[in-house]
């Protein structure tokens, strides 16, 4: 069964600040064009989304740099609300090694890393962590979840949608458009049970 845990692109959620997503239509069968034909434009973080480390860091890997196999491969969903502490972060960690899934970790819920949590995360050498927020950390002050999770080279996948996926590993693939030289990508996530 694939699952597709990314929102729509053009109607998707969107950062505080962010541009939207907007299409254009360029050609038109029914305007007598040969075909039909689109353009659009859109930031790196809108909808579903990763993070590269040159996000928040100015000498980190830009996102061809960063290996596939940190986008793909198992993973574990937890859920949570609110506030992630370290001790929600090494219960998430227990829960994801004994399902055989502790590289790529899924937080369903309104959840939030706590900078404590990034650490632990951070500590335990996790290449991905993915939440339904349009950012890992607290909306209004991102930037040291951020800072502590990319600095090392923890992945980040946002805006995903896991509403009506129930805990456990699946094998995740969700590979970034190949954008040298960007901070992050938009990809299409989905999971495989």
């Amino acid at each position: 069964m694939v699952i597709d845990i990314s929102q729509e692109v053009f109607s998707c959620r969107v950062f505080p600040g962010d541009p939207k997503p907007e299409v254009r239509r360029v050609l038109s069968i029914g305007q007598g064009d040969i075909c039909n034909l689109s353009a659009f434009s859109m930031c790196a973080h809108n909808g579903t989304h990763v993070d590269a480390p040159f996000h928040f860091l100015p000498d980190g890997d830009t996102l061809e740099k960063v290996a596939l196999d940190q986008f793909v491969g198992d993973c574990y969903v937890a859920r949570h609300t609110g506030d992630l502490s370290a001790a929600d972060a090494e219960d998430i960690l227990k829960k994801a090694r004994r399902a055989g899934a502790p590289e790529r970790l899924l937080i369903a819920g309104e959840a939030t890393v706590t900078a404590d949590a990034a650490r632990v995360f951070a500590q335990a050498g996790v290449k991905l962590i993915g939440n339904e927020s349009q950012t890992v950390g607290p909306e209004d002050a991102p930037m040291e979840v951020h800072k502590i999770l990319l600095g090392a080279g923890v992945v980040l996948l946002e805006g995903i949608v896991l509403s009506d996926v129930p805990e456990g590993n699946y094998l995740l693939c969700a590979a970034p458009l190949n954008l040298a030289g960007c901070d992050g990508a938009p990809c299409r996530a989905v999971l495989i049970k």
